[in-house]
């Protein structure tokens, strides 16, 4: 799929199950790694093994006290990551979320954007999630871009990448 058979416009009502899969989706692909970087850490490596240390004098089991800590961390990192990551943020005044349709009208990208902190920050990213399979074709580059220039849709041949 070329990204100049894209295109990107608002989403529609009707689009909005297949948005929120996509984007819960993109967490799943994600979690494990975010839980084990934030958990390998010092702070976290810390209160992990204060945890254990307290637990020991509680259980019976060293093993126990030992990995009850490290599965209640992941298990509440995971949950976390997926009632925050895996939802539609609630709309801004920027329009959106912003979706990528193929030429056959396949949606195959999400955009959603949130007004930066400040008057002229400009924008930033909540959330952004391609479907695994059109990932590394420029759709995610697409989706940042072309909001940007106006909301209007896109879907001109020639203004992928290389075409600029």
């Amino acid at each position: 799929m070329a990204p100049s058979h894209l295109s990107v416009r608002e989403m529609r009502e009707d689009e909005k199950p297949l948005v929120l899969e996509m984007l819960k989706a993109g967490v799943k692909d994600t979690e494990n790694r975010v839980a084990l970087h934030a958990l390998t850490r010092p702070p976290a490596l810390l209160l992990l093994a204060a945890a254990s240390s307290g637990l020991r004098f509680v259980l019976a089991s060293f093993a126990l006290a030992l990995l009850l800590p490290v599965f209640l961390a992941v298990a509440a990192m995971k949950l976390g990551l997926r009632a925050r990551w895996g939802s539609l943020p609630p709309p801004g005044g920027l329009g959106g979320p912003w979706v990528a349709v193929r030429g056959s009208g396949d949606v195959c990208g999400v955009l959603a954007l949130a007004p930066g902190s400040s008057a002229g920050d400009g924008a930033r990213v909540t959330r952004l999630s391609v479907s695994r399979w059109h990932r590394r074709r420029g759709v995610g580059r697409r989706l940042r871009r072309e909001p940007m220039r106006g909301g209007r849709d896109t879907s001109e041949p020639g203004r992928g990448r290389g075409h600029q």
